[in-house]
């Protein structure tokens, strides 16, 4: 009896031990939210992607692009637009439910969503008199940021603190291209009249603005760069043409991804702190469109296009490895990534 006894008291001592000691972490979860579009080369539809699994948020009846995803707590933005007999009216998907933005009188698009507390921004343009006209939409309200006499498309809010961001471009009087970053509705140029510009995304940590986009030269090329707080830093060297379209600041760490052409092919780049790794898909052309960091994790959304560009196939890169969403080629991009990690 007393030797069961023991036996017991040793058991339950470990059993304490393991209790104290061997703590179970559940792993965290992450959510890897892309937003796009999938076609058959005539008709498109707006997508969403939730860890690889589909969403379509509209028929197919008529033509419909996801440009940008943005996650809330519970809820999930998507904005885009989707034609009509008439024109394309831009549109706001809440967990799959579409506002519309504008009436169908005029071609529009929404490029950008952002959320801050319970205000839902978007960006986008409307037209009038066939010349763009550069919005933001704060909760479904319109303030024009530019007045009509040029044209001008927004490609990316943020929002921090009480401080709106928007970057775009607006033409000159030439018909010229300027990158603008807009603060509070106020425009300045990051790019001087003489080539073509666009400001394709911004990014704000702390005090410090971040820009992605790119500039003309005087050889014909476009240059892959970033402004922080206006002062602009080359990407590439001119030689070829290349775009910076996304950026993301993650700590001290600066991403960037964009295209670079070789001459013959565009090659997809991810430039940390201005050191960029290739992409190469043999003969088919590769770009990214959109980066997020989680933690130590580099997700990047874009899309592949065949060796002959009549078909493309959207991809998520995650550390460097591609993952395709749609396994075959069909007419599939990705323009959005947002992650959640919990």
């Amino acid at each position: 009896m007393k030797k069961s006894l023991l036996i017991f008291a040793i058991s339950l001592l470990g059993m304490l031990s393991c209790t104290k000691n061997d703590t179970v972490v559940s792993p965290k979860q992450t959510d890897v939210y892309v937003a796009g579009y999938d076609g058959d080369g005539n008709t498109y539809k707006a997508k969403i992607w939730k860890n690889g699994v589909a969403t379509t948020l509209t028929n197919g009846s008529t033509e419909a692009f996801a440009n940008a995803v943005f996650v809330s707590g519970n809820d999930v933005y998507v904005c885009g637009y989707e034609s009509t007999a008439v024109e394309n009216i831009a549109k706001l998907w809440k967990n799959g439910v579409a506002t519309s933005l504008t009436n169908g009188n005029s071609v529009a698009g929404a490029n950008s969503v952002f959320v801050s507390g319970n205000d839902v921004y978007v960006a986008g343009y409307e037209t009038a008199s066939n010349i763009n006209i550069a919005k933001v939409w704060k909760n479904g309200v319109a303030t024009a940021l530019t007045n009509g006499t040029n044209t001008a498309r927004p490609n990316k809010i943020v929002v921090a603190g009480s401080d709106v961001y928007v970057a775009g471009y607006e033409a000159n009087a030439a018909g010229k291209s300027v990158a603008k970053l807009w603060k509070n509705g106020v425009a300045t140029s990051l790019s001087n009249d003489n080539y073509y510009a666009n400001a394709s995304d911004v990014f704000v940590l702390n005090s410090d603005v971040y820009v992605a986009g790119y500039e003309g030269n005087a050889a014909g090329k476009t240059v892959a760069k970033i402004w922080k707080n206006g002062v602009a830093t080359s990407l590439t060297d001119g030689t070829n043409n290349a775009e910076a379209n996304s950026i993301f600041v993650s700590g001290n760490d600066v991403y960037v991804a964009g295209y670079e052409s070789n001459g013959t092919k565009l090659i997809a780049k991810v430039w940390k702190n201005g050191a960029a790794t290739s992409f190469d898909a043999g003969s088919n052309y590769l770009i990214m469109n959109s980066v997020f960091v989680s933690g130590t994790d580099v997700y990047v959304a874009g899309l592949e296009y065949n060796n002959t560009s009549t078909a493309s196939n959207a991809h998520i890169f995650k550390n460097g490895v591609a993952t395709p969403l749609i396994k075959e080629y069909t007419y599939t991009g990705a323009n959005g990534i947002f992650v959640i990690t919990e």
